[in-house]
């Protein structure tokens, strides 16, 4: 009786564990949605609001015109443009959820001094991966790479710069985010991508971003590099285009 008492009650305990870490597991990714779904939300707000405004704009673009302000209405027309300009690059081609991450990041470097530049031959969205995995990808991507420019440009007193770069090329989609960089040292990029833990952003830092564009490469059987060189930091990311039927249904979902 002891005995059956003794696996019974190490069954009890080991399910109790695995249902903890799944219903943790749960919890984060209710978090990671709720996150996502909010910055959709802002998106979606300022594409409301810009589309409101618009004959507002034109109105007083017209007035300055009629008044002869053309110098005036061509800085009030440059700034409008880059305004929109903003939106448009998150949002072109995107799903919801992949547009509000481009977007957050875009506002994010913006108020860190830190250029963006995002040259999408095609959308982000054509990945085939899961819209959750490709937010998870291109967010820590763009992530990691702004704050080591915006720690780049503050030692080195210059703008520094983001570039992020997707297109298709026989198969397989090429994907690319090159960024300003202190200098690594030897030890840090040797087991970059490969060990969790290491990070290029210093000690105080746990490397989670690296582990997480890791896996999502590793579920896309997809291949990743990086260069560092003369205080640039490049990530290559090569994946296939062919779409398993797991990863459809996912995508589908």
């Amino acid at each position: 009786m002891s005995f059956l008492f003794f696996i019974l009650f190490t069954f009890t305990g080991v399910a109790s564990v695995y249902w903890r870490r799944r219903t943790m597991n749960y919890r984060r990714q209710v978090m990671q949605l709720e996150q996502e779904r909010e910055k959709m939300n802002k998106t979606f707000l300022k594409v409301r609001s810009e589309r409101h405004d618009f004959l507002k704009h034109i109105a007083a673009l017209q007035y300055m015109f009629d008044q002869s302000q053309h110098d005036e209405a061509k800085k009030y027309m440059d700034e409008l443009i880059g305004g929109y300009e903003e939106t448009n690059l998150s949002i072109k081609g995107e799903s919801g959820a992949v547009a509000g991450i481009l977007h957050d990041m875009y506002r994010r470097a913006k108020q860190a001094g830190v250029e963006v530049v995002y040259d999408l031959d095609v959308p982000l969205s054509s990945l085939p991966l899961p819209d959750q995995e490709i937010v998870r990808l291109a967010g820590n991507l763009v992530a990691n790479s702004i704050e080591a420019s915006d720690e780049w440009q503050k030692k080195r007193g210059r703008h520094g710069s983001v570039v992020l770069q997707l297109s298709k090329r026989s198969g397989l989609f090429l994907l690319s985010c090159q960024n300003n960089c202190l200098p690594i040292p030897n030890e840090v990029v040797d087991h970059l991508f490969t060990k969790s833990g290491i990070s290029t952003k210093g000690e105080e830092h746990a490397g989670l971003g690296t582990k997480i564009i890791r896996e999502a490469v590793r579920a896309a059987c997809g291949y990743l590099d990086f260069i560092h060189k003369e205080e640039t930091f490049t990530v290559k990311i090569k994946i296939p285009a062919i779409v398993t039927k797991e990863m459809h249904s996912k995508k589908e979902a």
